[in-house]
């Protein structure tokens, strides 16, 4: 037999493969190998520019279309394991461990490819917050946000870093910036760009009155070293300033905080948190030079909006995303309809059914 413990994970990943089993993604995959294979058959083929290319498409559907058998073939094997532990006297539990163990990482490498296949996707990413309608209430709020982010990258093993931080008058944070590193940190977190809405009773309201509040996050792939952009100096802004924060040797004696402005498009990069003014430049600058990539391949607004969220007022009408503490506890996501009433779980960072629900809508 085995435990209860590895049944329910067994049921868990049977789930996940079923999610994944989509009969229509099949037949359309199965459709587009014979049209490629049709398409080789033509004489002139390997004449035709696009033949390598073609190839190259045609192997790789048969990859996925060999991988979706594969996770069917594991769910029977999964299915036929919860038989036996109905039927079974000896102890099956390590054998299903290692079942369970292949299946997982089937299952992940499929999820990877199939919602984690566009540019950039396995890039690391920075990823910026900003308060915005509500007032300290908005800045108390974005500080909230800051945390419930910084314990999803801790419990999915990325390395997070506070590049830059402005903190608010009175409390919370008028802005941050966090260099993200771990594998498809940007393909993970890229929907998560947009406004975000808090609705709760505002502890700063002597008269207890439910407040709302808005936060801007941003999400932009670490585009490395970009070589093939040219900026004029002429063209930026380059301001040096001293550092603020919560404290520490360096706030507010030494000028080392870098901001600059690409003057043409307004686009700003800020970093206070290296040790040195040059350190600090050159990551505002590659953060720069990574926006502004950006809208020199993605010129269309909507292309534009997949890479690095849509530039948007940071108020009501806007969110993605609604937070209610009171009258209830609610976090909703208005694009894909998931709702969770673990309101505390979901600020500790649990956020893997939103990222999953948006990404599998998108394809």
């Amino acid at each position: 037999m085995i435990t209860d413990e590895t049944k329910r994970q067994i049921l868990e990943t049977i789930e996940k493969i079923e999610a994944l089993l989509d009969p229509v993604w099949l037949k359309e995959h199965e459709d587009a190998v014979k049209a490629l294979e049709s398409k080789t058959l033509n004489p002139d083929f390997w004449k035709s520019p696009d033949s390598k290319e073609t190839l190259k498409l045609l192997s790789m559907t048969k990859k996925e279309i060999a991988k979706f058998k594969q996770l069917e073939t594991v769910k029977n094997d999964l299915n036929t394991l919860l038989e036996l532990y109905e039927e079974a006297e000896e102890h099956l539990d390590k054998e299903a461990q290692e079942v369970l163990f292949d299946a997982n990482k089937l299952v992940k490498e499929f999820e990877i490819e199939r919602f984690l296949s566009e540019p950039y996707d396995d890039l690391n990413a920075f990823v910026s917050f900003s308060s915005g309608a509500g007032g300290v209430d908005a800045q108390d709020w974005t500080e909230m946000l800051l945390k419930m982010y910084l314990r999803f990258f801790e419990k999915k093993g990325f390395e997070a870093k506070i590049i830059d931080q402005t903190v608010g008058e009175e409390a919370g944070i008028k802005s941050a910036t966090v260099y993200v590193k771990g594998e498809f940190a940007y393909g993970l977190l890229k929907g998560e760009s947009g406004v975000h809405r808090l609705v709760r009773i505002s502890p700063f309201d002597a008269n207890r009155r439910r407040h709302t509040s808005f936060a801007l996050v941003e999400v932009v792939p670490d585009l490395g070293e970009v070589e093939d952009i040219e900026i004029d100096e002429k063209d930026l802004k380059i301001e040096i300033f001293r550092a603020s924060g919560h404290g520490g040797q360096n706030v507010q004696k030494v000028e080392t905080a870098v901001r600059i402005t690409h003057i043409p498009t307004g686009i700003t990069a800020t970093c206070q948190d290296e040790r040195s003014q040059t350190q600090n430049k050159a990551m505002a600058m590659k953060i720069l030079k990574s926006r502004l990539m950006l809208l020199e391949k993605k010129k269309q607004e909507e292309t534009l909006k997949g890479l690095k969220g849509a530039f948007r007022s940071i108020e009501w009408g806007n969110e993605i995303r609604s937070y209610v503490l009171q009258p209830y506890k609610l976090v909703k996501d208005h694009r894909t309809g998931v709702e969770i009433g673990n309101v505390d779980e979901v600020l500790e960072g649990e956020l893997d059914e939103f990222i999953w629900a948006y990404l599998k809508s998108k394809k």
